[in-house]
């Protein structure tokens, strides 16, 4: 189940002389059996020790920096130094360690992370799981839970909040009460993190194909209004619809899901824009303020309902997300031009004028998300250029020299390995006097 590629590079770096393993989210994933979505490595070399393995890299990174491996395909393996300080546990904003000081072994990597389960490391020389913080236990009882001090980990960096939820909607684990109770007891501490990395965050649960499940965690904790300011006193609402603007979220959340799961499975490398996704967000609370849904919009109607949809969309979520003009305005293209679709569905005909129009396919599109969100026929295939993923050939691990790799120096404290005859993810486990079992 583990990548060839990142085989490769695990390999490699054994027989230079460094210890490596498969960190976080890749043997989380292993670990239940699910198929990784990446596969990050994290060893005790240096980054410029790593470039020196792999040619085909590049470093990047201000502050910690990490090597990404590059193969084909566009596929690409990052490859860390072991740390001992996360970036947002630093003091102050510009404050850059020497060299010699961010540096650490895998028991300080593993207590700088976000969550338990995400803090496993996986060696395959000796076929073993290092395990410092609980994330076996965890994973066993489905837990998500933060590392260390929760109430201190969240005020260092307040983001670690919409990542614990994520992984709880992601992976249908609970929260431990007392990372909930300190999520909901910081929530509003959000707003101190700077804009873009709450649009970055944001954007990552609108794609992840648990975003329902999101929404009930961000609502109930107070996320949600944290980064959606305009939401905060309108979840309990209602517009010309009978359903309150929560109904109308959860509706079209659960299209989106729906759509973008679909999409995940059948396709690869392409998925909806991330402003299709956020007009979508903002359907709701853009009819609770102008009402213009079912109205017909004509000539400078419809002009000036854009002109106030942009005005309001600036002044109220545009600075707050940093969004670019760009995405604004397609934002206003697609919520002002679903009347317009409206009007001509019940006329069952698209007229040219409007077909030629370059908004046209997208405008389509999103007028068949909220028909489907408002109890209507499904979003057709066909507008979704969905192309049917490829079979591909099983990858065989790439074979090694071998090379005899060096002691690994710096790890002490308990590792978990495998009792079953396969060995931990398929792999056959070696006999060795030395191996500590848990």
């Amino acid at each position: 189940m583990i990548d060839a590629d990142a085989l490769m590079v695990l390999r490699k770096l054994h027989e230079g002389g460094f210890s490596a393993y498969l960190v976080g989210g890749g043997v989380r994933d292993l670990y239940l059996g699910k198929p990784p979505k990446d596969f990050d490595i994290s060893t005790n070399a240096h980054p410029g020790q790593i470039r020196k393995i792999f040619r085909n890299s590049m470093t990047i990174g201000r502050r910690f920096r990490l090597v990404q491996v590059f193969f084909r395909n566009g596929k690409v393996i990052e490859v860390s130094t072991l740390r001992s300080l996360d970036e947002h546990d630093l003091d102050g904003p510009e404050t850059v360690l020497a060299p010699n000081n961010t540096f650490g072994t895998v028991e300080e990597d593993a207590q700088r992370r976000d969550l338990t389960i995400n803090s496993l490391f996986y060696e395959i020389e000796n076929n073993t799981i290092l395990d410092y913080v609980g994330g076996i236990d965890d994973l066993n009882h489905a837990v998500v839970r933060i590392v260390g001090d929760p109430d201190k980990r969240i005020s260092r960096d307040p983001v670690r909040m919409l990542r614990a939820i994520r992984h709880a909607a992601r992976i249908h684990f609970t929260i431990d009460p007392q990372s909930w109770t300190a999520i909901c007891r910081h929530h509003h501490e959000l707003t101190l993190c700077p804009p873009s990395r709450l649009r970055d965050e944001l954007f990552k649960d609108l794609h992840s194909g648990s975003l329902l499940d999101w929404f009930h965690l961000a609502a109930e904790s107070g996320l949600f209004v944290c980064i959606l300011a305009p939401y905060k006193d309108l979840l309990t609402k209602t517009s010309n619809s009978s359903l309150s603007c929560k109904e109308q979220l959860i509706n079209l959340f659960t299209v989106i899901d729906r759509v973008t799961t679909k999409m995940t499975e059948e396709q690869i490398g392409q998925r909806l824009p991330n402003e299709f996704l956020l007009a979508l967000l903002l359907l709701p609370w853009a009819n609770i303020q102008f009402d213009f849904i079912k109205q017909e919009l004509k000539g400078s109607a419809a002009y000036q309902l854009s002109k106030q949809l942009r005005a309001r969309l600036d002044l109220e979520i545009g600075a707050q997300l940093n969004l670019p003009r760009t995405t604004r305005q397609e934002i206003v293209t697609l919520i002002g031009n679903l009347p317009l679709f409206l009007e001509h569905q019940e006329k069952n005909s698209w007229p040219q004028w409007l077909t030629r129009k370059s908004y046209f396919k997208n405008c389509l599109l999103f007028y068949h998300f909220y028909l489907e969100a408002t109890g209507g026929l499904p979003v057709p295939d066909s507008l979704l250029d969905i192309v049917p993923r490829p079979v591909i050939p099983v990858e065989r691990p790439r074979s090694s020299s071998s090379g005899k790799r060096t002691s690994r120096p710096g790890i002490t404290g308990p590792a978990l390995s495998s009792d079953t005859p396969g060995g931990i993810f398929g792999f056959k486990k070696k006999s060795s006097p030395n191996t500590n079992k848990s």
